[in-house]
């Protein structure tokens, strides 16, 4: 019996994007990339196409799938419109800078002033433009918050028409950036729900790329019908 992967692309965006303020500094956040290079490396094994798309990490690459290095947000965006034709699903793993600064400077900025203003510009929401031409592709968004987890979690899985959401929260307690584990709600649009309390990424990865597995073959179904 064929599984639910075979012949299907997956694309999947890891890590974190740095925004240059100049030449030495930038805005960035704590992601390690271990989460997307997680799901990357177990959708391989169960007979994916992998496309991963990552920012700056210190991570391996797994063998044998397309790998992608970008360094801000707006290559990022570049790249997975650039593949993102290809894929039958999508993962957006990556922990994406909402802004950047608006005038990186050419030059190291001295030290001098006490204070100085650094103006700030949005950067492209890439998850909502691919939730827009989402056609009949599964589409996967995470999410973290610092509060209102379930409510936050479910207001941007209809918002970006995901078909799963894969949230965290953020607290004094709960500190997600650079650990192995990790836990995690886990929500798809027909309202069905999971709590994963400190489980190894793995795990997180297992979970995730068994509910694809599950649209993926009951839309195979339903367009044999």
């Amino acid at each position: 019996m064929k599984s639910p992967a075979h012949g299907l692309t997956i694309l999947i965006t890891a890590g974190p994007t740095e925004e240059a303020i100049d030449p030495v500094r930038f805005i960035s956040n704590r992601s390690t990339g271990v989460m997307g290079f997680s799901i990357a490396q177990l959708a391989k094994k169960l007979g994916f196409k992998v496309i991963l798309i990552s920012g700056p990490t210190n991570l391996t690459v797994p063998k044998g799938i397309d790998f992608f290095s970008v360094e801000n947000a707006r290559q990022m965006r570049l790249q997975v419109l650039k593949n993102y034709s290809k894929a039958d699903v999508v993962i957006m793993a990556a922990a994406v800078a909402d802004y950047r600064p608006f005038y990186p400077t050419v030059s190291k900025i001295k030290k001098g002033k006490p204070v100085i203003n650094l103006k700030l510009a949005r950067n492209p929401d890439i998850l909502e433009e691919l939730g827009k031409n989402k056609k009949d592709k599964i589409l996967v968004g995470f999410a973290l918050e610092t509060e209102n987890l379930y409510k936050n979690a479910l207001d941007k899985l209809k918002k970006k028409k995901l078909d799963i959401i894969v949230a965290n929260e953020l607290s004094k307690k709960s500190n997600v950036f650079g650990k192995n584990k990790t836990s995690v709600l886990i929500i798809d649009n027909k309202g069905k729900k999971r709590y994963l309390c400190e489980v190894d990424k793995k795990i997180v990865a297992a979970e995730i790329l068994k509910r694809v597995g599950e649209i993926a073959k009951q839309r195979k179904v339903l367009q044999c019908l």
